[in-house]
């Protein structure tokens, strides 16, 4: 995997071992600016762990004490993204996740994160690029996409659309457009094409059954204006991708939860090999069980 330099300013990290749903009652109030994360999405991903298996009923529970514990940590200009996947055999599940979580906050952007997609050319080429996990069925398509459902609890936060955006393809525009004072820059709308990076042994290189990439992050946090004086939170931070991402976009500290020891020791890992010295792994004392949904 390509090594990104850590901003000037690298965050203190906090690992916490235990459910999030503890974690988060010891959060301050309104104390998280941003968090980006992808929950167990209850389709019988292999986690080392967890058993991602839970009745429909009691996921869908679990979700609305996650939502309640989110608002309570968030600040009020705060963003939640929340990248949910679905299955061919399943294709309510994030919308109905969704729902969930807008009876508390509001849904202020959806962006569609596209793993591979194929493009033609003027000259008729057909050009493939991006990574995804073929299907064989007579009744559905591969799936090459899922959703990161950004919410607020206003649906008025100010965004940072050009720190994500992309150059003009007729550069005409950056004249005939006031707008742009001038600026090779626009937003780049909310299809966002970010493919898993190319690994060669998956037990060493991303020995976890359900990451995104540490782009995907980073396009969340500056999306945020994440800045030096913000708290970032990933509530199942799995082997750390959120981590590295928030380092690269300088935020001021970074908090993740996982019940999973050997996810954490793998963060860990990473964080060091990418230049994090301010760094600890903590245990949260259980006051509940795991619930559906925690790993």
């Amino acid at each position: 995997m390509k090594r990104a330099a850590m901003s000037s300013s690298t965050p203190f990290f906090e690992l916490r071992h235990g459910d999030c749903l503890d974690g988060m009652a010891r959060l301050k109030p309104e104390s998280v600016d941003a968090i980006v994360t992808s929950p167990p999405y209850n389709v019988g991903i292999g986690y080392s762990t967890f058993d991602d298996t839970a009745r429909r009923d009691d996921f869908l529970g679990w979700l609305t004490c996650w939502a309640e514990a989110v608002c309570r940590v968030l600040k009020p200009d705060g963003s939640l993204f929340l990248n949910i996947g679905a299955t061919p055999a399943n294709p309510l599940l994030p919308h109905q996740i969704a729902l969930r979580f807008s009876e508390r906050l509001v849904l202020q952007n959806t962006f569609h994160w596209i793993k591979s997609i194929t493009l033609e050319t003027k000259e008729g080429e057909q050009i493939s690029a991006g990574h995804f996990k073929p299907i064989n069925s007579p009744r559905f398509v591969t799936d090459c996409h899922e959703y990161i459902f950004h919410f607020t609890k206003t649906g008025k936060v100010p965004v940072d659309r050009l720190a994500v955006g992309v150059p003009y393809a007729d550069k005409s525009n950056i004249t005939r457009w006031k707008k742009t004072a001038g600026r090779d820059q626009r937003c780049r709308g909310n299809n966002w094409f970010i493919p898993y990076p190319t690994i060669h042994f998956r037990d060493k290189q991303r020995p976890h059954p359900a990451t995104f990439p540490v782009e995907l992050v980073a396009m969340c946090l500056k999306l945020h204006r994440v800045d030096s004086q913000s708290v970032v939170l990933d509530p199942f931070v799995g082997i750390g991708h959120a981590a590295i991402a928030a380092a690269q976009c300088g935020a001021g500290k970074f908090i993740g939860f996982d019940l999973d020891r050997d996810y954490l020791g793998e963060a860990k890992r990473k964080l060091e090999e990418y230049g994090g010295s301010k760094l600890r792994i903590l245990k949260i004392p259980a006051k509940r069980s795991a619930r559906p949904g925690s790993r």
